[in-house]
């Protein structure tokens, strides 16, 4: 695509293409049917590869679950995954004995760094009516001075997070949401001390923008070496400096440009990531991204050796029965949004 803002497009699969610092992103959306009453589908699972379950049959996922949809015990070394969920919960456990319920709009922001083993899952609570989820994963890299620092996570819970809603001069609106950055004005909560966006001048952004129909705004400008993608993932009739783009697809937009945007005529979503590159060697096997591929057998060595402090729950795909949104550290640190300052 040639145009003077964008300087190349990709269509949006399953799972979206990145940018330095940024690895991996996927959009999970999935509309589960009424719990069972032991937190899975209240429905039949035959016809699915379970353990392996990525087809999206009847509008869902389990993913690796067999019972419980999600991503039971795994491992991660050498980077940070953002969880940004929008609808629906997910139960946190790891290897440091931390533990964790967030949703309904909650980022967890986690540090693998040297090592950790978590699970993910996605409890079904509600028995009398579906159970929506909605959620990015979104992997951000760690510069090799970084990647052995020790595991930590932090919780950004809905009501901390900042969001402005700027309205053109039709009235039309648009809501941002910054989970990292200060693109818009608002300045993010503080990531994990390790991670690459803990540097300001990295300038990393994060931001979920909610379009009203035909709303007009501006995109500011940014450092030019810095990578920046628009994921334009719901709806149709995006302009961007004049020129109408398709839906479902990831813009990869000059950075240091202001970009004029004006939505079509139904309401869409937006996911901006951004920041400098950190511009050094990836290689990455599976759940481990590291520097050099000996670093790579590195990692599953001591995987195989120490279980990256081994796994301490009774099944590796634990829910928290009876709780409600929640976080307790590696330190015995307990917070739930109430009590989050």
């Amino acid at each position: 695509m040639k145009h003077k803002s964008i300087l190349y497009a990709q269509k949006l699969d399953f799972q979206w293409p990145t940018s330095d610092p940024f690895l991996f992103c996927v959009h999970h959306e999935d509309f589960y049917p009424n719990g069972n009453g032991k937190f899975g589908p209240n429905a039949s699972l035959q016809g699915r590869q379970i353990g392996q379950d990525f087809v999206g049959k009847d509008g869902w996922r389990m993913y690796h679950g067999e019972t419980i949809p999600g991503f039971p015990g795994h491992p991660h070394r050498g980077f940070e995954t953002v969880t940004v969920v929008q609808r629906g919960l997910v139960d946190h456990a790891d290897s440091q004995g931390a533990a964790g319920r967030y949703g309904d709009g909650d980022v967890q922001w986690m540090t693998a760094g040297a090592g950790i083993q978590h699970s993910e899952m996605f409890p079904l609570i509600n028995e009398s009516e579906e159970n929506t989820l909605e959620l990015f994963q979104i992997w951000l890299n760690l510069p090799a001075k970084h990647k052995f620092v020790d595991p930590h996570f932090k919780m950004f819970w809905n009501e901390d997070i900042p969001v402005k809603i700027l309205s053109d001069s039709n009235h039309k609106q648009v809501k941002i949401k910054t989970v990292a950055g200060s693109l818009f004005g608002d300045k993010a909560l503080d990531p994990p001390p390790n991670s690459w966006a803990a540097d300001r001048a990295n300038e990393v952004g994060i931001y979920i923008l909610d379009l009203d129909p035909e709303v007009q705004f501006v995109i500011p400008t940014t450092s030019k070496e810095n990578n920046r993608n628009l994921y334009y993932f719901r709806g149709e009739g995006l302009v961007v400096d004049g020129t109408q783009v398709p839906g479902k697809h990831m813009y990869n937009l000059k950075a240091d440009e202001t970009i004029e945007i004006r939505n079509g005529s139904e309401a869409g979503r937006i996911l901006i990531l951004e920041g400098k590159p950190i511009a050094e060697p990836v290689v990455q096997y599976g759940p481990f991204v590291m520097n050099k591929q000996e670093e790579i057998q590195q990692a599953f060595d001591d995987y195989r050796k120490t279980q990256f402090g081994g796994w301490p729950w009774d099944s590796y795909d634990p829910v928290h029965v009876g709780k409600g949104r929640f976080a307790k550290h590696a330190n015995g640190k307990e917070e739930t949004p109430t009590n989050s300052k």
